[in-house]
Parts: structure tokens; C-alpha cells; sequence
């Protein structure tokens, strides 16, 4: 074994001279004669283990690891713990404020204790794209998108002047300002380099590297679309990357999809990515790189791509990777890379052996197990109405929500009685008529989120619908709250260059932002006749967005279905007004001379599309619409030069967070948990949107009471995603989604019972009664706890309601890491067991017993419930994660380490 620092390998590199510069570069195939036959991400793991090798951090163990990687690999049978250090880090504004709250925390408590402030500061480059911000208030006008801007920035001036603070504060750290794009798609046109080059040594020379990144997104894995290895890890994770330290992840599996055949001439990248969620889901990829390879990866565009990979959260795996061919290198020139800059990487990746050609069986590496897709089967589909994975082909749409109205509730179930089927309600619009609406209308229709906005074939075939359709004499009902997003300036300009911007506007599709808005839950407010008759009525009205997420309770409110569909079926279902209608069978309307116009007459063909996408999506445009650095709000935000930030106490945006608070240099003393109350007893699939809601503040709930104390009025509370610079509002708003199913509350929403008193109250205000009375919490749940997007307030939420251990059926694997980041047990019930099977109530006393020994990964700890005495699985995967647990968490690790 090497000593600590020394490069064990350092006799593998090579290198070439270009342009009169030397590039250095780890020889990665003569290091081991297996090399050829490793996947092509896990070549990227071995690369950064390599080059990051100095026994301390990174081990020799760890190359050898990744080497002996073999399609015999089982997770959870033969698991293997290796460490990886990404190239760089991205984050969005909702989760990227956080991080940047902590950071400027935890230099007040490297002060505090002591140490040297400036110490902490991000190694690792980080990237951070304010994207989340803005929201749909207004639509369907020309002012729209500046109205919308304006409004964001004056909800939240205080949170983009403290990342402005930020942006000086921290070295290495890049901030996108507002309007300039979504983060995944900027990451994509302009970040990523594919193949990283930086400064080695003193000689000169510059080393050569795969480009991976790590985010605070869960959908940081679009990236994988152009080759570079990416996902989406919790925010407190991410600071710990930033801050230099490796990850600690288990050697995964990879599932090789094979794609075979050509998309059918009415098939969009969208009804494609839709097909393969559903089918990865059934297989079960969860904590596994897919891998994509065969002849029909060569039939896809870049941004068909990066579609798939996008929505790999919704399928489950870590990663869905594309490996890079000479489509991605055509990409990046499209993009507008320099051709210097490509031939560069070109020739690191053909001596590397990690630049692939499709066509070739014999560079297909070895997979853990292969499944296929032809492409010819791929029909136009949608999603939900309540979970992404949820496929109907449009053709069965209209019986498949026909289906889920008189479903028992749950994920395809509405449970509406007979008797309320044919129920319905008028209103008056501002046009002097009177529209009804019913079970199926159709209320919010959204162009919108990364997903679908980084793809012109998507893109320009809804420009091109929304033309045949004008032309054609329909029109969209006045009431439908339609709105496009575009993912970036790119996107507006080739809309405009091909002519379809005024045929969108014509039917109500204006450009409001440049943001995730919709997708994200920022749909804005629906017009109060419109909630009004859907309350009073009971209705199951109908959101269709363009987006990866469609969770009960994310889009709006009163959107109790929620579909996701390509941009094409976003404008065919606000045509049609209403989700219950058969396409083949019923009319969109009639044109001028009376006669019937059918979706078909409308849809265009896929070459129509590309013919289009050849003439307008050119390098120019990516030159032309570079970032946005900045509107003159943002370049005359004042901020504080100061190293320290200057936290102001009545600030309802950005406090200083008590993580830190009774913080020692020495190790806190490990001990059990006794006498514990469950706060919620809960079910499957609840996600982080139940967690730790994104969207807005209810009127009557507890962080509306903090926010009109301090003297706020309802339309100034913004969203919790907003707000996630204050702990205040976020311990208010933790478990505050209004669809959250608690068997201890006698009604669907935020409320809960306070067992030893017998009281139903907020979730909040019994978890301060708990605290009173010294009682720590627990939370027992179903399966795949905490799924959706990676949202590191979903474990600090909890930890700030006192919450001292999560025992669950099972875990998604971002929030699992979260919630050990905070320092809370995850316990996880035995295979066959659950709250169900062992009889739990929720309203028992609990004890949780740890051993007086060293903690092991994945040992069984024994939980006492009343008597009801059962073992469970203790969920720390790693070493790391006990160490970290130890420290009360992953931040707490760090301000100790740089105390050293």
C-alpha cells in the first residue's frame, strides 16, 4: 500500500502534444486486460478512481474494485463499496440556497470553534443555474414573460442578493442568473464539457478527464444523454463534493437496454421515454446504471437522448447512460464547442477506449443482464394521472380515466360514486360567456420542463400542431391556463426562425419564463371561478403537462389528475378542452367550411419535424443566445463584500440554521433511542413533494401563521421552494402537502394525533408538543419512502421536527443518503414484514436498542414497540455513513475535519 498522497498509478500516463500543448491522460485500457469489458460508465468510475487514488480518500482497493466489476455482481448480495470524486457540481436555486446558507453556517462555526473560516470554500467547481424561481401569474398576453420576470424578482430580491453574496464570497462557484434557462438544459448546451481539461502541473501541461457531475436535482441525470456521468445526490451530500470529499457509493450493477428498429412517423422522443419508464420500472433498476447500446441509439438524436436519461428518476436507476459516439461530438460543434476543443477530446477518448460506435457488436461490453426495445413498437403516449411511470397509450385514454373515476383511491383511483359521475358546474368568464366544465376538463395545459423543452423535435412538432391547427380554425377555451416555458433562449430563437412562435400565441401558448415553473408545482394561481366551481362540484379536473412529474399534489391544488405528454398532446388536449376523449373517433372541432377536423389532420410527421429541425437548429443560435448573464435588476443587487455573511434577523428568506447550535470539536456519545412517539404513521410511495413541499403556502397553515406574524400578507408568502433559505418555514412546511395520507389523522392532509393527549393538530404543532415535553420522534412508513426529487429539507425537515430514526419498508436511494447526512436513522423492516403485518399502531412507545459495540452497515437493531419486540435492518449502506452518523451528520463531519 502506497502512503498517503502518492499517485500509485502515475506510471499508466500518457500523453500527446497538440497545438504546441501537452495533454496528460491515464492509459486506461493497459492497466488491466479487462478493461474492454467493462461498461462504459463504469469506465468512467475507474478513470476518476485512478487519476483520485491516494489512499486516503480515493484507495487502491477502490481501482481494483471497479476492475473486478463482473455482470455476476449482485447488489445486496455481494455488495462492494468504492469511492468516487466527480468532476464538478450543479445546483438550482431551491436546493442550490440551502447549500449556500450552510456553507455561509458552517464558516460561523468554524469561527466559533475556533478555526479558520475561509477554510471553507468549494474545491470541487460547482455551477449554480437560478431556474426555479419564476412562476405562471400571467399567460396568454405579450407581456406575459416580462411580467412574469418582474414579479419574480420582486418575491425574491433577498434570495438572489445573498446568492449574488455567494457568487463573490466563494471561490470556484458560478452563478447562472434568472432568466437565463433550466438547469439541465443549460448544463447541457453550455456547461458539461464532455472531457474536463485543467492545469497539472507546474510544467505546463494540462490533464484530460471525463466530465461527471453531481447535483441537487434529481434530474442532474439528463446529462448522461451526452455521455457525461451524472445524477442527482442530496443536497448535503452535494456540499460535502464541494467541499473535496469523495462519494461513498456500492459498485452497481448495469443493465444493458438494447435499442433496436426506427421510430414510427408519428412517434415523438417523449411517447419513447414514457415506454421505457414503464418497462424499467416492471424490471426493477432501482440503485443501477442502465446503459444504453445496439443500432437504435444511433437513430437518436442527442436530445432524444437526453430525454431518456432525464426522466431516469422515474424509472428508478441511478443512471441511464448514453456512452459518447460521434453523434455527441456532431452536438457539441452544433453547440457551438470550438473544433479545437473537439478534436481534443476525440482523440482522448479514442486512446482511452471510451468513444463508441453503435453499430459495432464487438464493442459491446459485458452487462449484469440485457433487455430490448424496438423502436417500431413505441406508440403516442401519456402518463398518469398520478405517477410518471403510469403509461396509457393515447388510444386508451379516454376508458382509462373513465376507469380511474370510479377506481378505489389510490394511484389509478379516484373512488367518485356513481352518483357524482355526470357532475358539472358553470361559470362566467371575463368574455361575457358561460363555460362548463366537469370530471376530465382540462385546466392547466403546460409547455414545459426539461424534459421535453431541450428537444426540437418535440419543440418545433408542437410549433408546427398548434400552425396546421390555426389554419385549420380551432382555437383553445379561454379559461385553460395555457403557458410556455422554453428551457432556454435557444429554443426561442429557432421557434421564431421557423415561424411557429405567432400560431403558438394564437392559441395561448405565450412564452411566461425561462424556468421550470409547471413542472415544479410554480403553475400559479388558477382563476377563482374556475377553483370555485371545481370545489363546489367535487370535480376531477385535469392537468397535461409537458413534464417528468405529476405527483398528486404537485401541479396545483385543483388539478387532481395530472398527465405528462409530449408538447404535441399538451396542445391536442387544450384544443380538445378535456382528457376523456377518444382521438380517432371524436372531432377537435370543424373548420371553416364545416367539416370535422380529426388530431391526425393536425399531427405532423417526424420527417415534416426534422425537415424543419435541419434548416433552423444551427450552431449560429447557440452563439446568439448565449447566457443571459444577468437583467439590470440583477447586475444593480448591492451586495456585502464581506467574507461572513450578515445575517439580518428579521429576514423571513435567509436565517441562520441551528444545526450547528451546542456543536463540540469532540464526538458526541452514541446512544439509543428511548421512549420515543411515532409523529406519522404512513403508507407507499410517499415522496418528497409529501415531505417537504416546493409549491405554495397554504393560508392556514403553520408557516402562513410564522409568515403573517412577521407581518406578511398572503400574496407575499411565495413557496416553500422559495423559502428554503429559513428553517423556520421549512420545519412549518415539513410534511405539509395537502394530499399526505397519515393513519393517525382522521382526514387527508398536515394534521396528525398528538397520542398522549388525544388531540388532532398540525404536523408541526405536535411535533412542538412532543419537544416540550423532552419525547423524541419516529416515523414509520411504507414502501419506497422519500422518492421523487432529491430534496435534502425532506431529511432536515424531519431532523428539525425531532425526528430521530425513519423505520420503512424501503427507501429511495438519494434520500436514504439525506437522511443519514442528517444524522437520522433509516431501519428498514425485515423482507415480509411491516407496519401492517406487526400489528403497529403508531400509537405505541418506542425504543430503539443500539449496540454497545462498533456499528455495522447493514446490521439488524432491534426496535421495541409496546412490547412488540422486532428486528430491522440498519439502512447505513457504508462506513462512511456511520462515521458520519456519528457526528450528528455529514456538515457537522466536515466542520470537524477542517478543524484538523
Amino acid at each position: 500500500m502506497s502512503g498517503s498522497g502518492a499517485n500509485p498509478f502515475v506510471q499508466f500516463q500518457e500523453s500527446f502534444t497538440q497545438d504546441g500543448n501537452v495533454y496528460k491522460y491515464f492509459d486506461l485500457p493497459s492497466i488491466d486486460s479487462k478493461y474492454d469489458s467493462l461498461p462504459f460508465s463504469i469506465r468512467v468510475l475507474l478513470e476518476s478512481a485512478v487519476r483520485n487514488c491516494d489512499n486516503f480518500q480515493v484507495l487502491e482497493k477502490d481501482v481494483q474494485s471497479i476492475l473486478g466489476w463482473t455482470p455476476s455482481l449482485k447488489q445486496g448480495s455481494s455488495d462492494v463499496e468504492v469511492s468516487f470524486k466527480p468532476a464538478r457540481v450543479i445546483l438550482q436555486d431551491f436546493t442550490g440556497v440551502p447549500a449556500v446558507v450552510d456553507f455561509a453556517a458552517m464558516r460561523d462555526a468554524v469561527r466559533e470553534l475556533g478555526g479558520n473560516p475561509e477554510k471553507i470554500n468549494p474545491i470541487c467547481p460547482a455551477d449554480l443555474v437560478i431556474d426555479h424561481s419564476v412562476q405562471v401569474d400571467f399567460v396568454r398576453s405579450s407581456d406575459a414573460l416580462t411580467k412574469n420576470e418582474s414579479l419574480e424578482f420582486q418575491r425574491n430580491k433577498e434570495r438572489f442578493t445573498f446568492l449574488k453574496w455567494g457568487a463573490r464570497a466563494f471561490d470556484n462557484m458560478l452563478i447562472v442568473p434568472p432568466g437565463s434557462g433550466i438547469v439541465h438544459q443549460v448544463n447541457l448546451e453550455y456547461l458539461a464539457r464532455v472531457v474536463f481539461e485543467s492545469d497539472s502541473s507546474a510544467d505546463g501541461s494540462k490533464m484530460l478527464y471525463p466530465d461527471s457531475v453531481v447535483g441537487t436535482d434529481s434530474h442532474t441525470t439528463m446529462i448522461n444523454g451526452l455521455g457525461v456521468l451524472g445524477w442527482g445526490v442530496g443536497g448535503i451530500e452535494a456540499e460535502a463534493v464541494m467541499l473535496g470529499q469523495s462519494i461513498s457509493m456500492l459498485l452497481p450493477e448495469v443493465i444493458g437496454y438494447r435499442l433496436e428498429g426506427k421510430m414510427g412517423p408519428l412517434a415523438t422522443s417523449t411517447d419513447l421515454v414514457l415506454t421505457i419508464t414503464k418497462h424499467l420500472r416492471q424490471l426493477g433498476v432501482v440503485g443501477k446504471f442502465v446503459e444504453f447500446y445496439g443500432p437504435g441509439v444511433a437513430e437518436l438524436s442527442i436530445a432524444d437522448r437526453a430525454t431518456i436519461s432525464n426522466m431516469c428518476p422515474e424509472y428508478g436507476a441511478t443512471v441511464g447512460y448514453f456512452p459518447i459516439d460521434e453523434n455527441t461530438l456532431s452536438y457539441m460543434r452544433q453547440t457551438n464547442r470550438s473544433e479545437k476543443k473537439i478534436d481534443i477530446i476525440r482523440k482522448y477518448l479514442k486512446a482511452t477506449r471510451q468513444l463508441r460506435d453503435y453499430s459495432l457488436e464487438d464493442q459491446d461490453p459485458q452487462y449484469t443482464e440485457s433487455v430490448t426495445l424496438d423502436l417500431s413498437t413505441v406508440v403516442t403516449s401519456v402518463s398518469g394521472p398520478k405517477r410518471p411511470h403510469d403509461r396509457v397509450s393515447v388510444s386508451s385514454m379516454c376508458e382509462d380515466f373513465k376507469s380511474c373515476l370510479i377506481s378505489p383511491v389510490g394511484f389509478k383511483g379516484f373512488a367518485i360514486p356513481p352518483s357524482a359521475l355526470a357532475a358539472s358546474g358553470e361559470f362566467q368568464w371575463d368574455d361575457g360567456k358561460s363555460y362548463k366544465i366537469g370530471h376530465g376538463s382540462v385546466v392547466i395545459a403546460a409547455i414545459t420542463s426539461c424534459t421535453n423543452t431541450s428537444n426540437p423535435s418535440v419543440m418545433l412538432g408542437a410549433g408546427l400542431l398548434a400552425k396546421n391547427a390555426v389554419q385549420k380554425g380551432l382555437r383553445i377555451l379561454p379559461y385553460i391556463k395555457t403557458s410556455l416555458s422554453p428551457g432556454s433562449g435557444v429554443v426561442t430563437y429557432y421557434l421564431r426562425e421557423s415561424g411557429v412562435i405567432p400560431y403558438l400565441e394564437q392559441l395561448g401558448f405565450d412564452i411566461v419564463g425561462y424556468g421550470c415553473m409547471t413542472c415544479i408545482g410554480n403553475s400559479g394561481p388558477l382563476d377563482e371561478n374556475v377553483v370555485n366551481t371545481i370545489e363546489k362540484n367535487g370535480l376531477v379536473c385535469c392537468g397535461v403537462l409537458s413534464g417528468n412529474r405529476n405527483f398528486e399534489g404537485r401541479i396545483h391544488p385543483n388539478t387532481r389528475a395530472n398527465y405528462l405528454a409530449s408538447p404535441l398532446l399538451v396542445i391536442a388536449y387544450a384544443i380538445a378542452g378535456r382528457v376523456d376523449i377518444d382521438f380517432e373517433i371524436e372531432p377537435l372541432g370543424v373548420d371553416a367550411n364545416g367539416k370535422e377536423v380529426f388530431l391526425r389532420d393536425i399531427w405532423p410527421t417526424r420527417s415534416e419535424i426534422q425537415e424543419v429541425e435541419h434548416k433552423h437548429v444551427i450552431p449560429a443560435m447557440f452563439q446568439e443566445a448565449k447566457f443571459n448573464w444577468g437583467s439590470r435588476d440583477w447586475q444593480t443587487l448591492e451586495v456585502s463584500d464581506s467574507k461572513l455573511y450578515p445575517w439580518s434577523g428579521i429576514s423571513t428568506y435567509i436565517k441562520l440554521p441551528p444545526f450547528f447550535e451546542g456543536m463540540t470539536r469532540a464526538l458526541p456519545k452514541l446512544k439509543g433511542i428511548e421512549k420515543a412517539r411515532c409523529l406519522l404513521l404512513l403508507g407507499d410511495s410517499v415522496t418528497t413533494d409529501h415531505i417537504s413541499p416546493a409549491g405554495s403556502i397554504a393560508r392556514k397553515s403553520p408557516a402562513a401563521r410564522y409568515l403573517s406574524e412577521r407581518g406578511l400578507t398572503p400574496r407575499d408568502f411565495n413557496s416553500y421552494g422559495s423559502r428554503r433559505g429559513n428553517d423556520a418555514v421549512m420545519a412549518r412546511g415539513t410534511f405539509a402537502n395537502i394530499r399526505l395520507v397519515n393513519k393517525l389523522a382522521s382526514k387527508t392532509g398536515p394534521s396528525t394525533l398528538h397520542v398522549p393527549s388525544g388531540e388532532e393538530m398540525d404536523i408541526f404543532d405536535a411535533a412542538e408538543r412532543y419537544a416540550s415535553e423532552g419525547t423524541p420522534l419516529v416515523l414509520v412508513v411504507g414502501k419506497d419512502y422519500g422518492s421523487g426529487s432529491s430534496r435534502d429539507w425532506a431529511a432536515k425537515g424531519p431532523f428539525l421536527l425531532g425526528i430521530k430514526a425513519v423505520i420503512a419498508e424501503s427507501y429511495e436511494r438519494i434520500h436514504r443518503s439525506n437522511l443519514v447526512g442528517m444524522g437520522i436513522i433509516p431501519l428498514q423492516f425485515l423482507p415480509g414484514q411491516s407496519a401492517d403485518t406487526l400489528k403497529l399502531s403508531g400509537r405505541e412507545v418506542y425504543n430503539i436498542v443500539l449496540p454497545e459495540g462498533e456499528l455495522k452497515p447493514g446490521q439488524r437493531i432491534q426496535v421495541d414497540a409496546d412490547g412488540n419486540v422486532f428486528e430491522t435492518t440498519l439502512r447505513f449502506d457504508t462506513e462512511v455513513d456511520i462515521t458520519y452518523y456519528k457526528n450528528g451528520g455529514i456538515l457537522n463531519y466536515m466542520i470537524r475535519k477542517m478543524l484538523d
